[in-house]
């Protein structure tokens, strides 16, 4: 058969993609400049350069309108796409943020022209999905909790710079007492920077509630006292108290943005209660008292579960394992209106708390966890379901039920992936927390395995016989 003739049957057999989006457009973003393809013969130039800057932003925005283009995908790389991503919307735009890994260009030549071509191309025929992206109000609460975080982590490092300056003096401070930076350390740290040597003379910054004894106390304040340990301990603390006012105000900043995402929520009422309730047994039921849990030294320096009930008309921090610093958190990552991920499969999918299946042949290839770098709300319900597997509830037996099945990393993921389905069914359905019996909990499994072992005993007789 001649060439000609095996062109055209394979022209011929050739199924073209549907163009779903035909007024779209591709962006490759970068640092320095942004590579900008459009559908072809809306211009001269079907691909072009620009700056990053925001005169060519705004040229940007003015050359996709001339080309009449709707819409737009761009890559998430980074933070440099969100100052044209902003700009976009602003001018009416629909964007699509994408993820990098799941729009590789294809084998051969790459540059950034090439990519923004690939990213147009795959846009115009639909096929790609925008990731999650939140509101302005979340947005503002999210930058705030991750920067926060931040600044509990520099303080601490400072901490440790403290611990390891009295341990250069041999100063067995912090072996005697649990905390340096609580009441009885932060007093004798500063009578030490103050000039303060003697052992006798630091008992009366002493604290009842310590358990040492006092001639435990005075042994573990002798030391060689060397000037350049004492310049660096008087640093450290100095920089630990700026990062303490610095956290402070951040926590006035973040109490702000909260009573402004309480104002701006518009959350339906809660549909669990009968229609016979009345509105005030309704506020009775959010507002009864529920034990509290015990603060960590790091929360932020107001009622967070107060708000919360009020943002999400729930009590997400009655979850075991919970602390209000998390649900803070995943408030911050995930929003109030979970109804953006249809299911909880969907949303324990975007945390990456369950397997990802890989299908060939009918066959599961494999089923390990995706690699990538888990984001707040995940780190916070992992820390959650680490904190609830000593606890004397059906959480805790889930978890140590678990570890015995897997190992301690996959009863992590397996208790914070059922910790995640709780916190979506509570938040977006307003379903209270209604922990399990841990009794009536063991006994429904040790009955689920009786029946699974007796199936399986018929399945042997039958193949023995």
């Amino acid at each position: 058969m001649p060439k000609t003739t095996i062109k055209k049957a394979l022209s011929s057999s050739f199924v073209s993609l549907p163009l779903v989006n035909p007024n779209a457009a591709g962006i490759d973003i970068g640092d320095t400049l942004h590579a900008v393809a459009v559908p072809a013969g809306r211009d001269e130039q079907q691909v072009q350069t620009f700056g990053t800057m925001t005169c060519d932003l705004e040229e940007i925005v003015t050359w996709l309108k001339n080309c009449q283009v709707e819409t737009v995908a761009m890559e998430s790389r980074g933070v440099y796409w969100k100052p044209l991503f902003t700009v976009l919307i602003q001018n009416g735009f629909e964007v699509y943020l994408v993820d990098a890994k799941r729009v590789r260009n294809v084998t051969g030549r790459k540059n950034d022209q090439t990519d923004a071509q690939w990213l147009q191309q795959l846009h115009s025929c639909g096929l790609l999905n925008s990731c999650y992206l939140p509101d302005e109000e979340q947005e503002a609460l999210r930058t705030l909790t991750r920067y926060r975080k931040c600044l509990v982590g520099d303080s601490s490092r400072f901490v440790l710079r403290m611990q390891k300056a009295l341990e250069l003096m041999n100063i067995k401070l912090h072996t005697v007492i649990r905390d340096i930076t609580g009441k009885t350390g932060i007093a004798i740290l500063e009578a030490i920077i103050g000039g303060e040597r003697k052992g006798e003379n630091f008992l009366p910054f002493v604290d009842r509630g310590i358990k040492a004894d006092r001639a435990t106390i005075v042994a573990s304040l002798q030391g060689n006292w060397r000037e350049e340990h004492l310049f660096t301990l008087a640093q450290s603390y100095q920089f630990y108290q700026f990062y303490q006012e610095r956290i402070a105000s951040c926590d006035l900043q973040i109490e702000r943005q909260l009573q402004q995402l309480n104002s701006f929520d518009n959350t339906p009422e809660p549909q669990l209660y009968a229609s016979n309730t009345s509105p005030a047994e309704v506020a009775l039921q959010l507002n009864s008292k529920q034990p509290k849990k015990k603060k960590n030294k790091n929360s932020p320096r107001f009622d967070i579960p107060t708000y919360l009930k009020s943002i999400h008309g729930v009590d997400v921090v009655a979850i075991y394992g919970i602390s209000d610093r998390a649900a803070l958190e995943i408030l911050a990552q995930t929003g109030t209106n979970l109804s953006k991920w249809p299911t909880q499969k969907h949303f324990v999918s975007w945390l990456n708390l369950c397997p990802n299946n890989k299908i060939s042949g009918g066959k599961l290839i494999s089923s390990m966890l995706m690699k990538k770098k888990a984001n707040t709300a995940s780190q916070a319900l992992g820390s959650a379901a680490n904190a609830a597997q000593k606890s004397n509830h059906w959480l805790g037996d889930y978890f140590r039920r678990m570890r015995a099945k897997g190992g301690n990393k996959y009863a992590l993921v397996a208790t914070a992936h059922k910790m995640a389905t709780i916190y979506y069914k509570m938040v977006r359905y307003k379903q209270e927390f209604t922990p399990l019996d841990l009794f009536d909990y063991q006994q429904k499994y040790k009955l689920a395995k009786i029946a699974f072992l007796e199936r399986k005993l018929e399945q042997l007789k039958k193949q023995a016989a």
